[in-house]
């Protein structure tokens, strides 16, 4: 007997006709990207229900693109697909051979009073029941909203469709309990009646689940008790199943009785995943391919010979009686378990389970397919590796392994976003370390002393390994999944052709991706989950919305990587005179690129030039929004300013010190810079470093007398503002004209001056961040928000720049449509715009050949 449980909360469970039909700003809908993606499909569709009713053939429709999308729809259709195998499986057994000739449905019992298929029915019954755990079904019944009543009848209608699926939610209730009124928690487990729904089970709860732990984990918790059998297979909302493959489910089992691969019967017996979401876009390509090689040729690796494979969210299916006496199938504290799937794995190998793996049985998954959708999905999945490296159950198990598996363990968990933490740790060093050298003097000696300056070789095998660090050693895996089952042809053309969609560059801003956020979680602890969506990405993400997301994880450091790159570059070119520096920096410079730009370059309609100057106007409107209690992070940026820091407000008191520690790196570019301009004459006494802080102190203060200014002035004495700007503007002539007649400034020190400053302004912000009860205490918060907006205003027009002038040429736009989409949706959007331009030339002859109206 086997059960299934899926968690569901708010996702999509039937696309309704305005969905469908809703045109985002390019004019595409939902429907007609389906259309040209399943090009085929979709006219043996039409052929289908042609002559039917207008009202049937809306809602074939709808259950058309719904089993195409990654709904709740399509996971129930798909698990009852079980139930369907499990009859056919009992009328093949007990039918005759005639029976099976003359066609099953007409063949009754001679000796019983019930049909074949009815006794298969029963059977089925018992042997197979789904669990779908809406935790909030009861809330969506009881609202008035339009989206909660929609997605509670579309479940309705999935139970009344499929007798066997079974709904178990969370209902809150007011009761009296002695004396005083009180609110009351039971699990509830319904199922589909005559027409509404009827409550089979109802379970008081000790308090409401979703304070005590994370919500999907709890989601699965407080529903496990209404499964049944031996066998529970866990599915999440974005998966499918397919007919055949629900025929194999009786041998899998049978490895619950009689262990064949093992010398143990297995706890956790994992299955691979079919992932159908690559044809989307060249991004769901990408991921098909990761996930494909993980899910397989890794989960292979890890089950036999590793030994180390756990519990990763896939179609997994557990020993339900091991495991609902040994805590459940998810842990649920709150943080920690922000990933809960895989310390059910953890938890099942500390207690004794055996974990293994089979492939001759595989269930369809749905990836993420935007940018923006993938990187919260690995900021989700870096933060829960976080926590487990700080987690004891981590520490257990690295305790109990033998050290070889303790090794395969470390490498194929918290290891492998370690590695990719110290990997980006090494390029700070890297070139924190050159930029000392080469503003200290020691790179030039090295390179013009004529005693050592043969010694070249630690360069060229630092150049060696630089030509491969791009990320493609990461895709041997992918390489090799795609050579064993499409042949070695096949996997050396689409890895050709993935390079030229960038995938590189989209692997190595992923990259940064799980290094800040598993940094961040080391560091300061407070992962949360984040939602990530399943939607198709058929619209433009606005840059706001990319600044938003990516500002403080990729474009912070990559504008820092590239002022450490051209500092080095600037100061060292003078004495150099081999060019293998270039090829030291070359994956450098790379990575820079890829961190700063990659939003933009897989941003569908990224350079075209009328989004383009949309977006500019929405990041202005953005950054000068008042912020404030109940305004969310994407109206303001003051609010999302003040979100950006909340870890901060909960972080002990080593977190703060680090963050004030690692900020004092800034300070380095102003002291080597201060000593290399004209104006200091080569003089290296510290009072140079001194008069460059008293420069710096004045510009801080020049702009707190700005803004005071502006907040006293600027509304009702703006002739006083102006007065006050114009003597200060003249002030700072008359000190610039002092400094370039007496003291020789030139203008390539006002430059150096810009790359000495900039960074020691950074860093006085991110010190005020650390310390901000201490600023709000002196009153000189509201100065680190006014100058940590100026630095805003500053990063946005640096990384903006670059695609407003690409945007300039039409081509660009072009080529960006048919690197980030496959060539029949790029056919489809050309025949879309064309088709829409025929509708405006249409509307307008209309209106032409239209009689004018009656003089007055």
């Amino acid at each position: 007997m086997v059960s299934v449980l899926t968690p569901y909360y708010k996702e999509d469970v039937l696309y309704s006709e305005e969905e469908l039909n809703h045109e985002n700003e390019d004019g595409i809908t939902i429907l007609f990207y389906l259309q040209t993606i399943y090009r085929d499909e979709w006219k043996n569709f039409e052929e289908r229900i042609t002559g039917c009713a207008p009202k049937d053939r809306a809602e074939l429709t709808r259950h058309w693109v719904s089993y195409r999308a990654q709904t709740l729809a399509r996971t129930v259709r798909g698990m009852m697909y079980y139930r369907r195998a499990l009859e056919l499986q009992y009328l093949l057994e007990f039918a005759g051979e005639n029976a099976i000739i003359n066609g099953l449905p007409s063949m009754e019992l001679s000796n019983e009073d019930r049909s074949l298929s009815e006794r298969a029915q029963a059977l089925a019954d018992l042997k197979f029941t789904y669990v779908v755990s809406c935790q909030i079904y009861g809330a969506q019944k009881k609202s008035s909203d339009g989206r909660d009543r929609s997605c509670y009848n579309n479940i309705l209608n999935l139970m009344l469709k499929y007798p066997s699926l079974r709904v178990a939610y969370i209902d809150e209730r007011e009761e009296t309990v002695n004396g005083k009124q009180q609110k009351v928690y039971y699990s509830v487990l319904v199922k589909g009646g005559d027409k509404l729904d009827e409550e089979i089970y109802r379970i008081k709860l000790p308090g409401p689940p979703t304070e005590i732990g994370e919500g999907k984990p709890e989601n699965q918790n407080h529903a496990i008790i209404f499964t049944r059998g031996e066998a529970l297979q866990t599915i999440d909302m974005n998966q499918d199943n397919y007919f055949e493959e629900a025929f194999k489910m009786r041998n899998v089992l049978e490895e619950f009785i009689t262990p064949r691969r093992g010398p143990r019967k297995p706890t956790i017996l994992g299955l691979r995943e079919h992932i159908f979401t690559g044809s989307v876009s060249s991004l769901a390509w990408f991921m098909s391919n990761q996930e494909t090689s993980f899910v397989t040729i890794g989960q292979r690796i890890l089950a036999n010979p590793l030994r180390v494979r756990f519990h990763y969210g896939h179609p997994d299916i557990f020993d339900r009686i091991f495991h609902i006496t040994r805590g459940g199938i998810s842990k649920a504290s709150k943080i920690i378990n922000l990933s809960e799937d895989i310390f059910s794995g953890y938890n099942s190998t500390l207690r004794g389970g055996y974990i293994t793996h089979h492939e001759y049985i595989q269930v369809g998954k749905g990836r993420d397919v935007g940018m923006n959708q993938i990187s919260l999905f690995e900021a989700k999945v870096a933060n829960g590796n976080g926590e487990q490296t700080l987690s004891r159950d981590v520490y257990r198990l690295g305790r109990r392994f033998d050290f070889y598996r303790m090794l395969s363990f470390y490498f194929t968990t918290v290891g492998f976003y370690f590695s990719s933490m110290i990997t980006v740790l090494i390029v700070y060093v890297f070139l924190y370390g050159r930029l000392y050298m080469v503003m200290s003097g020691v790179e030039m000696e090295i390179l013009t002393n004529a005693t050592i300056r043969q010694s070249n070789a630690l360069e060229e095998a630092l150049a060696t390994q630089s030509v491969f660090q791009l990320g493609l050693l990461l895709v041997l895996p992918m390489v090799m999944e795609i050579g064993l089952e499409k042949g070695f042809r096949t996997a050396l053309g689409d890895f050709i052709i993935m390079q030229l969609q960038l995938a590189s560059v989209f692997f190595t801003f992923q990259l940064g991706t799980k290094a800040h956020y598993y940094g961040k979680t080391i560091l300061h602890g407070g992962s949360k989950y984040r939602a990530t969506g399943r939607g198709f990405v058929v619209f433009h993400a606005k840059f706001a919305d990319n600044y938003r997301l990516y500002s403080r994880s990729h474009f912070v450091k990559g504008i820092e990587l590239l002022m450490l790159l051209i500092i080095y570059e600037v100061y060292g070119e003078s004495y150099r005179s081999s060019n293998l520096y270039l090829f030291i920096t070359f994956s450098m410079w790379f990575l820079v690129a890829s961190w700063l730009f990659a939003p933009f370059v897989f941003n569908p309609s990224g350079f075209d030039w009328q989004k383009t100057v949309d977006d500019w106007t929405d990041w202005k409107r953005w950054m000068g929004n008042r912020g404030g209690i109940g305004i969310p992070p994407e109206k303001s940026w003051e609010s999302w300013w003040d979100g950006e820091q909340e870890h901060l407000k909960y972080t002990n008191l080593r977190g703060r010190i680090m963050e004030i520690i690692l900020a004092c790196r800034f300070f380095v570019y102003q002291y080597g810079i201060v000593y290399h301009l004209d104006i200091s004459h080569r003089i290296k006494s510290l009072l140079v470093y001194g008069l460059s802080w008293v420069v710096m102190i004045s510009a801080l203060l020049v702009l707190k007398m700005v803004s005071m200014g502006r907040r006293k002035f600027g509304t009702d004495f703006q002739l006083t503002f102006r007065i006050l700007k114009a003597l200060l503007f003249l002030g700072f002539l008359s000190v610039l004209t002092v400094l370039f007649v007496v003291c020789n400034l030139t203008i390539a020190d006002l430059f150096a001056s810009i790359l000495a400053f900039i960074p020691t302004g950074w860093a006085l912000l991110l010190i005020g961040q650390a310390c901000r009860g201490l600023f709000k205490g002196i009153g000189l918060w509201d100065s680190i928000k006014e100058l940590g907006r100026a630095y805003e205003y500053i990063m946005g027009l640096l990384i903006f720049s670059p695609s407003a002038i690409l945007s300039w040429f039409p081509f660009v736009n072009e080529f960006q449509t048919r690197l980030l989409f496959n060539q029949a949706f790029s056919r489809g959007l050309q025949i879309s715009m064309i088709l829409q331009g025929r509708k405006d030339k249409d509307d307008a002859a209309a209106k032409k050949d239209k009689p004018p109206p009656p003089a007055k």
